[in-house]
C-alpha cells in the first residue's frame, strides 16, 4: 500500500473522533457510536482505495453501514481489507471516561484475520517481551519471564486486564505474584498498544476481550515491534461454525501475531476521543476550533507518527507531526 494512505486514514479516524466527541458525557452510547460510524463511513469514500470491510460493526443485517463485506473507498487505488472500530469504548464516551478511540487498520486483501464477533483470549507485550511470554503458560511464569527480559522486579510490572468477573482468578494470580494490576472498564485496544510504549508504564495485557479488537490491536503491535498471541473462544456450535467458515480448521488453535495480521504491509490509525494514557482526546477550544491527537503506524517501514491536528470545524485540518 502507498505510504500516503497512512495520512488519509488518519483523516478518517479524526472525522469519527470529532463526531463522537460531541456526545462525551451524554449517557447515550448508541448516539455516540452512530455519529462516529456515519462520519467514518463518509470520509472513507474519499480515500483512494478499493476497500472491503472485514472487521466492522457487524453483519449486513445487523449494521446499516460499515458492515462486514461492505465496499468502501473511491473505487481506485489498491485493493485492501479494512478493519474498523468507529468508536472503541462507547461506554467510555457516554460516561466521560478515559481512553475512548476511533480505530482503523488496512492491509492487502486476505491479510487480516476475519475475526468473528466473539471473545478472544489475549496476551500482548512490548518489544522486550517478544518471544518471551506464551498464552498457554501460567501467568506466574509469564510474569517471571517478562521480569527477567525487562530487567525489573515483578513488583514493578503493570498488568492490564478488563474489569470483568471472568478475570477474578487471573487477577488473584497477578496480585498473589506481586505484580501491579490495572483494571480497565472497557477499551483493550488502547491497553494492548500501550504495552509497546515505555512512557505508558504498561507491561502486559492479559485476559479475554473482543476478537475484532484483538486484530485491530495486532495491526499496531506489528509496527511497534511488540508481540501478541490469541485464541478464539467460541461459546456455542454456531460460533464454532463461523470459525470454520473463516478457514480455521481448529477454532481453538493458538493464533500468533502472523496469524492475526499476515503481512508487514499494514497501516493502523487511531484518534483519541477522550483523554487517556495512549492519546489525548478531542478538545473543543471555542470559536469553531478543535484539536485532535492521533497515532498512525506503518509496519513495513516501521514508521510511527503522532499527529496533533488543529481543526477549523468547517475547513480542512492543519497537521503537526511529532
Amino acid at each position: 500500500m502507498e505510504r500516503e494512505l497512512a495520512l488519509e486514514f488518519v483523516r478518517v479516524t479524526e472525522a469519527a473522533a470529532l463526531a463522537a466527541a460531541r456526545w462525551v458525557g451524554s449517557g447515550d452510547k448508541i448516539a455516540a457510536d452512530n455519529a462516529a460510524t456515519e462520519a467514518m463511513r463518509a470520509m472513507l469514500d474519499s480515500v483512494r482505495i478499493r476497500g472491503r470491510v472485514v472487521i466492522g460493526e457487524g453483519e449486513m443485517d445487523e449494521a446499516p453501514m460499515l458492515y462486514i463485506g461492505e465496499t468502501v473507498g473511491d473505487g481506485s487505488g489498491p485493493e485492501v481489507d479494512i478493519g474498523v472500530d468507529p468508536l472503541e469504548g462507547t461506554n467510555l464516551v457516554a460516561k466521560g471516561l478515559p481512553d475512548a478511540l476511533t480505530v482503523l487498520c488496512a492491509a492487502p486483501k486476505g491479510q487480516l484475520l476475519h475475526a468473528p464477533d466473539m471473545y478472544m483470549q489475549k496476551i500482548a507485550v512490548g518489544p522486550t517481551g517478544r518471544g518471551v511470554v506464551h498464552l498457554d503458560a501460567p501467568i506466574e511464569e509469564n510474569l517471571q519471564a517478562l521480569s527477567v527480559a525487562k530487567g525489573k522486579p515483578i513488583s514493578q510490572l503493570t498488568v492490564v486486564m478488563l474489569d470483568r468477573p471472568r478475570h477474578e482468578q487471573l487477577l488473584a494470580s497477578v496480585r498473589r505474584r506481586g505484580a501491579r494490576a490495572w483494571l480497565i472498564p472497557d477499551g483493550d485496544v488502547a491497553a494492548a498498544i500501550a504495552t509497546c510504549l515505555n512512557e505508558t508504564g504498561i507491561d502486559m495485557l492479559v485476559g479475554s476481550g473482543g476478537a475484532p479488537e484483538g486484530v485491530l490491536a495486532a495491526a499496531a503491535i506489528r509496527a511497534l515491534g511488540g508481540d501478541m498471541q490469541a485464541q478464539l473462544l467460541p461459546e456455542d456450535d454456531a460460533q464454532r461454525q463461523r470459525c470454520l467458515a473463516m478457514g480455521l480448521s481448529d477454532p481453538a488453535q493458538l493464533l500468533t501475531l502472523d496469524d492475526l495480521v499476515g503481512t508487514q504491509d499494514v497501516i493502523f490509525a487511531a484518534t483519541g476521543v477522550t483523554n487517556g494514557y495512549l492519546l489525548r482526546g478531542v478538545n473543543f477550544m471555542g470559536d469553531g476550533i478543535a484539536t485532535t491527537h492521533s497515532l498512525v503506524t506503518r509496519a513495513e517501514s516501521g514508521t510511527v507518527r503522532q499527529i496533533l491536528a488543529r481543526h477549523e470545524l468547517s475547513k480542512k485540518p492543519h497537521l503537526v507531526m511529532l
